[in-house]
C-alpha cells in the first residue's frame, strides 16, 4: 500500500554534549553503579520491615541504629534518583546500611516472621498505590469534565456583544466562498470558543495559500453567538468561515441532540451530538465532493494542501493508522466483541484501527457506498445488542472499514492529551499534533511540555482574554 508522505522538514540537530567519564562518585557509569539507587530502596524496605519486627522487641539500641540509616539513606535519595550523582559518602551511607542490616539479620534470624512482614508491606503499599491511582484518574476525568470558568467567562461577554449587534453586523465575510469545489475545505464541530481559534489560526498561518481555505464550523445553539462573535472580532485572514448550528439541521434524526446522552450512560466523551455529526458529513455538506474533518483538539504544524491531491483509489477515509510494533492494542479484536458472529464474520480481528482527528473524506465515494446508511445500522446494533464500548470513535472504525486509505504516521501524530512519551522530534515532524484525551491544552491539567505547541497560536493579549483571566 503506498503511503502519502507529509512534506520534508529539516531536523538538524546539533553535536550532542554527552561526554564519557567518571561519575560524582568516582566510578565509572557502569550497569553495576546504575544499580546503586535500587539497592538503597530495598535498604530502606528491609530497614522498615526490621523495624516493624522489632517493635515490641527490648533491642532499642538497634531500633535507634536502624532508624539513623534510614533517615540517611532517605536523604541520598531525595537529592538525586540516578546513581551518576552520588557521592562518596553516599555510597559509605550504603555500605554503613548494610553493616546495620547484618545486625538485624542475625539478632532476627525469624526468616519467615521478616517475609510476612515484608509482603504484608508490600500489599499495604500495592493497595494504597490503587487507591491513588483511582483517585488521580477521578479526579482527572472530572477536571476534564467541567467547564474552565475563563473560557465560560469568555463565552459569556461574547455572547452579550453578539446579541448587542444588529442582524446585518452579524454576518461573517467572503459567504460566497462556502460552496466553491476549488477551494480547500475543513470541517470543525465545536463547542469551544478557544480550541477553535487556536485551530483556524494555526491552519490559516501554516497554509501557503490561505486565500484558499473555507472552514465549516458546527457547534451546538448555546455556543453559536460566542463563536461567531469571536470571528467577528478575530477574522481569519485571508480565509473564509462559515459558522452554523447544530440545529439548523433539519434532515437529522428527531431528538439527535439528546439521543447519545441516554444511550452513551452520560460519559461526556460520548454524550455530545457533535461527536456523531462527522456521520452526516454528505448531509451536512451536499454541494462539496471532498472536505477534510479536524478535532478541535489538534494544532496544524504544516500546510496540508498535498492531501487535497491525493488519489484516494476509491477509497472514502484517508487517516493515519495507529497500530505500532506489532502490537495488539489498537486491532480491532481490542475493540469489539468478535465473539459476535454478526461481527466475526465482517471483520478481521487483526485490523488496525485509525486516527480520528484528521482525516480526508471523499464525500462523493461515501454517497456511492450509503455509509450513512450504514452509520445508521452499527448504531442500532450498538443500542441492542452492545458489542463494543459506546463511541463515535469506534463507530467509525467499523464504517470505514475496508474504506480507509493509509497516510504516512507525519501526516498525524497523537497522544498529547493523554501520556507524556511523545517524542519531540516525532511532534515536530508532524503535519497535525493531537491533543487526544483529558489532558486538554486549554485544561490545568494539560502536561506543560506540550502545551507550548498550541499556546503559541493565541494572543494573549487580546482583551476578552485579560479580563477573563486567561492566560498562558
Amino acid at each position: 500500500m503506498a503511503y502519502l508522505l507529509p512534506p520534508a522538514v529539516d531536523n538538524k540537530q546539533g553535536p550532542s554534549n554527552r561526554t564519557s567519564g567518571e561519575t560524582k562518585s568516582g566510578l565509572p557509569p557502569q550497569s553495576s553503579t546504575t544499580e546503586k539507587i535500587l539497592e538503597m530502596e530495598d535498604q530502606i524496605n528491609m530497614a522498615k520491615a526490621y523495624l516493624l519486627f522489632s517493635s515490641s522487641n527490648s533491642k532499642s539500641h538497634l531500633v535507634r541504629e536502624l532508624k539513623i540509616r534510614i533517615k540517611e539513606i532517605e536523604r541520598v535519595l531525595g537529592r538525586t534518583n540516578k546513581s551518576s550523582d552520588l557521592f562518596m559518602s553516599d555510597l559509605q551511607k550504603l555500605e554503613a546500611m548494610e553493616v546495620t542490616l547484618s545486625k538485624a539479620r542475625k539478632t532476627y534470624p525469624d526468616c519467615s516472621a521478616v517475609a510476612s512482614k515484608l509482603h504484608a508491606q508490600l500489599y499495604n503499599a500495592e493497595e494504597q498505590l490503587r487507591a491513588q491511582k483511582h483517585q488521580a484518574s477521578y479526579l482527572i476525568h472530572l477536571t476534564a469534565r467541567t467547564f474552565p470558568r475563563g473560557l465560560h467567562c469568555l463565552s459569556m461577554r461574547l455572547t452579550t456583544e453578539y446579541f448587542a449587534l444588529q442582524p446585518e453586523q452579524r454576518k461573517l465575510p467572503n459567504s460566497q466562498n462556502v460552496h466553491k469545489l476549488a477551494l480547500y475545505h475543513y470541517a470543525i464541530f465545536s463547542d469551544n470558543v478557544l480550541a477553535c481559534a487556536v485551530l483556524v489560526n494555526s491552519t490559516t498561518s501554516t497554509s501557503m495559500e490561505p486565500e484558499k481555505i473555507v472552514f465549516h464550523v458546527v457547534t451546538n445553539s448555546y455556543n453559536f453567538p460566542a463563536m461567531v462573535m469571536w470571528f467577528l472580532l478575530n477574522p481569519p485572514g485571508k480565509s473564509t468561515i462559515q459558522i452554523q448550528s447544530l440545529d439548523d439541521f433539519r434532515f437529522l434524526p428527531a431528538g439527535f441532540s439528546s439521543f447519545f446522552v441516554q444511550s452513551a450512560k452520560a460519559d461526556p466523551r460520548y454524550t455530545s451530538p457533535l461527536n456523531h455529526l462527522r456521520f452526516y458529513l454528505p448531509e451536512l455538506f451536499p454541494l462539496l465532493n471532498k472536505i477534510m474533518l479536524l478535532d478541535h483538539d489538534v494544532v496544524v504544524q504544516r500546510d496540508l494542501r498535498r492531501l487535497w491531491s491525493v488519489d484516494m483509489n476509491g477509497k472514502v477515509n484517508g487517516a493515519v493508522d495507529i497500530c505500532r510494533d506489532n502490537k495488539t492494542s489498537h486491532k480491532l479484536e481490542t475493540l469489539v466483541n468478535l465473539s459476535d458472529p454478526v461481527i466475526a464474520n465482517i471483520f478481521d480481528a487483526k485490523a488496525c484501527s485509525w486516527a480520528f482527528g484528521m482525516n480526508i473524506f471523499d464525500l462523493q465515494e461515501w454517497r456511492r457506498r450509503g455509509l450513512t446508511g450504514s452509520y445508521h445500522h452499527w448504531k442500532q446494533l450498538e443500542n441492542s445488542k452492545q458489542p463494543w464500548k459506546a463511541g463515535s470513535s469506534l463507530l467509525g472504525q467499523l464504517l470505514c472499514y475496508n474504506h480507509t486509505m493509509t497516510l504516512d504516521r507525519q501526516w498525524h501524530v497523537l497522544g498529547l492529551g493523554r501520556h507524556s512519551s511523545v517524542r519531540r522530534s516525532e511532534i515536530e515532524r508532524a503535519a497535525v499534533i493531537h491533543y487526544d484525551g483529558n489532558m486538554k491544552p486549554w485544561l490545568d491539567v494539560a502536561l506543560a511540555k506540550y502545551r507550548k505547541y498550541w499556546t503559541r497560536f493565541l494572543d494573549y493579549s487580546n482583551p476578552y482574554f485579560q479580563q477573563c483571566n486567561i492566560h498562558e
